[in-house]
């Protein structure tokens, strides 16, 4: 069976930049950034990820593209023995998991855009009935779980179509769509009353305001935006050729991912300060916060509509992402054609949403260790699965498959780049084998612990 392959490096550039750009980079960015500290904040940000997620982001890219198969395989062949194996499969297994209750977060992002185009949610007058408004929306598992249906059906239908047809193609449709919303907004939001001020507290760092925590969860923004852990870029890069130059692909699309990131904070505070709201709402931001905002400016309905548009574009790239491992695996290992491989992944993602979809309606009242299916299911991933996945991938290029093969396979397509600068062969032997390994630890014992 012939593997698949991208048709084109700004395909392949287009689709790790949308498996990385998704609810983190426009929903909780944004949020995290307002409650601990602004420019501080993103400072601390933009260092850890070039420290543990650019680091890990390349590792698990060079492990497919070396391999080419996907991450069970490719785990198996660097790690060369059954305890690699397992770990590849975990990674696949978390990327699974993941694709199931982010569908069913997505399938709300999906209805609030369908309220957005309705007029539903700018037409409040005070912060009570933007709440009462979500709260009766989540609590409908009709709602819920038709709209969680909705949402994978589409992935599902980029899916069927191939990694060239479907996956490239849609990404090449879906990545600047989503810049040219993203624009619109952050042009618009300029254009606000109070935009320096939210300027200001975006890019004018003030160090009082840096905590302990707010540096953990700074690592942790890091690590999960770039789409680490879930045999995601392990399975992208298996579709690369092997002379790919991976650091002149690469780097544009983490650069994306960034950009977006800051460019949604932008938008984001610039409508919230300028109906002088506090930009430390936290995760009722998107559903509390900004509809109200959007219900007292002018224009607010298409910024609404824009808005909704940005999120489910952002969660379709990176859910369509989620599901590919998996269906990797089933084509690799198990001799499966892909049409089938698709069908089955995504009935099992629905299936297994659909407790996450009923979490805040129908099942708000079974709950393990006070949490919902949804929130235990999203705890378990973020807190012990996609850092244990990140932690295996930087550990077997850094020291069980071994640097000096590692850098050999990074070399291949560069163009003679690392031997002209040595300092980047320098960079990744510290991060591979020490800086990323120890923050991803850190990050993960945080998790456990807190």
């Amino acid at each position: 069976m012939t593997r698949a392959s991208w048709g084109s490096r700004l395909g392949f550039i287009l689709a790790v930049a949308g498996s990385a750009i998704g609810l983190a980079n426009i929903w909780r960015f944004p949020y995290i950034v307002g409650k601990h500290g602004g420019a501080a904040f993103i400072a601390v940000y933009l260092l850890c990820l070039v420290l543990m997620g650019f680091p890990v982001f390349i590792s698990e890219l060079l492990i497919g593209r070396t391999t080419q198969t996907s991450p069970v395989g490719a785990f198996r062949k660097l790690g060369r023995n059954k305890l690699w194996s397992a770990a590849g499969a975990l990674t696949v297994l978390t990327g699974f998991i993941v694709s199931s209750f982010y569908s069913a977060v997505a399938g709300w992002i999906l209805g609030y855009l369908v309220e957005a185009l309705l007029g539903n949610i700018t037409s409040f007058d005070h912060s009570n009935q933007a709440v009462l408004h979500y709260a009766n929306l989540i609590s409908n598992p009709i709602w819920s779980v038709a709209f969680h249906f909705l949402f994978l059906l589409a992935c599902t239908a980029v899916l069927y179509l191939g990694v060239r047809e479907g996956i490239e193609r849609g990404n090449k449709f879906m990545m600047p769509l989503l810049f040219a919303v993203l624009i619109a907004l952050v042009v618009r939001g300029l254009w606000m009353p109070n935009a320096a001020k939210a300027m200001s507290f975006l890019f004018t760092p003030d160090w009082s305001l840096l905590t302990p925590t707010a540096i953990i969860i700074a690592m942790g923004q890091a690590f999960f935006t770039l789409s680490l852990g879930q045999g995601t870029l392990v399975t992208y890069g298996s579709y690369l050729r092997t002379d790919e130059n991976l650091l002149k692909s690469s780097f544009p699309a983490v650069l994306m991912d960034t950009a977006v990131s800051i460019l949604s904070a932008i938008a984001v505070f610039t409508i919230v300060f300028s109906v002088g709201m506090e930009p430390n709402s936290g995760p009722g931001l998107i559903f509390h916060t900004l509809p109200i905002a959007f219900s007292q400016i002018s224009g607010g309905y298409f910024l609404a509509i824009l808005f909704f548009l940005l999120v489910i574009l952002a969660a379709l790239t990176s859910e369509i992402s989620a599901m590919e491992p998996t269906i990797a695996y089933l084509i690799d290992e198990r001799g499966w054609k892909r049409k089938p491989a698709v069908l089955t992944c995504g009935l099992g993602a629905f299936l297994l949403g659909i407790p996450s979809a009923l979490s805040y309606n129908l099942l708000r009242n079974y709950t393990f260790f006070n949490m919902t299916f949804l929130d235990g299911l999203d705890l378990l991933c973020s807190s012990v699965l996609i850092p244990i996945g990140g932690l295996f991938a930087v550990i077997l290029v850094g020291w069980r498959w071994g640097f000096a093969n590692a850098l050999l396979q990074l070399k291949m397509g560069s163009e003679g780049l690392i031997d002209r600068h040595p300092m980047i062969a320098r960079y990744f032997w510290l991060c591979f084998k020490y800086t990323a390994p120890i923050l991803i630890l850190l990050v993960f014992l945080n998790a456990l612990f807190s």
